[in-house]
C-alpha cells in the first residue's frame, strides 16, 4: 500500500520529530524502515500500531476531528514526549476518515539510546492520544453506526502519568 502524500503530509515538529494527521492508509511498515534508517545512531527503537479491530461484528470505524485544533494538539504531545525522555526521534502518524477492520489507525514509534526512553516515552504518547483524543469515534456494526464513548480504562491509564 503506498503512502498518498498529499492526505498524509509530514509535518516535523523539530528535528527528528515527524507528526502526521492522515485522511487516506498509510504503509506502517515503510515508515517504520523510513524512520528506522534515518536513525542509526539508536539503541532502541520502540513501535506501537493501533488498527481498526475485526469482529464483534463491526463493519468500519469512522474518526473525526475538529482540524484547527488536532494537529496542533499532536504537535503540543510530541514536543511534552520529547520533553520528558531523551530521544533520538519521534514518529506519530494518525488517521482519519473511515476505515475497515485490518486498516492501520495510528502509528508511534519512539527512538532513543537507551530502551527504556522508548518504551516509556512510546507508552506516554499512546495514553495520551487514546484518552485526551481530539477526535469522535464511530462504529458501524450491522449497517448501523453508533458513537463509542471513553472506556474508564483509558482514564486510568493517563492518570498513571501525573
Amino acid at each position: 500500500m503506498a503512502t498518498n502524500w498529499r492526505s498524509c503530509p509530514r509535518f516535523p515538529v523539530a528535528d527528528l520529530l515527524d507528526v502526521r494527521l492522515c485522511t487516506a492508509p498509510f504503509d506502517p511498515a515503510l515508515e517504520l524502515r523510513n524512520f528506522t534508517r534515518a536513525l542509526p545512531q539508536a539503541g532502541g527503537i520502540v513501535s506501537f500500531l493501533g488498527q481498526v479491530r475485526a469482529g464483534d461484528g463491526v463493519e468500519a470505524l469512522d474518526l473525526r476531528h475538529y482540524a484547527p485544533l488536532t494537529l496542533p494538539a499532536m504537535r503540543t504531545l510530541a514536543g511534552q514526549v520529547r520533553g520528558r525522555w531523551a530521544l533520538d526521534g519521534l514518529l506519530i502518524i494518525h488517521r482519519s476518515g473511515e476505515m475497515v477492520p485490518g486498516d492501520p489507525i495510528v502509528l508511534v514509534a519512539a527512538a532513543a539510546r537507551h530502551r527504556r526512553d522508548a518504551f516509556a516515552a512510546a507508552d506516554f504518547a499512546m495514553d495520551h492520544l487514546k484518552s485526551e483524543s481530539w477526535f469522535w469515534k464511530r462504529e458501524k456494526v450491522a449497517g448501523q453506526w453508533r458513537w463509542i464513548e471513553p472506556r474508564m480504562q483509558d482514564f486510568e491509564d493517563i492518570a498513571r502519568w501525573r
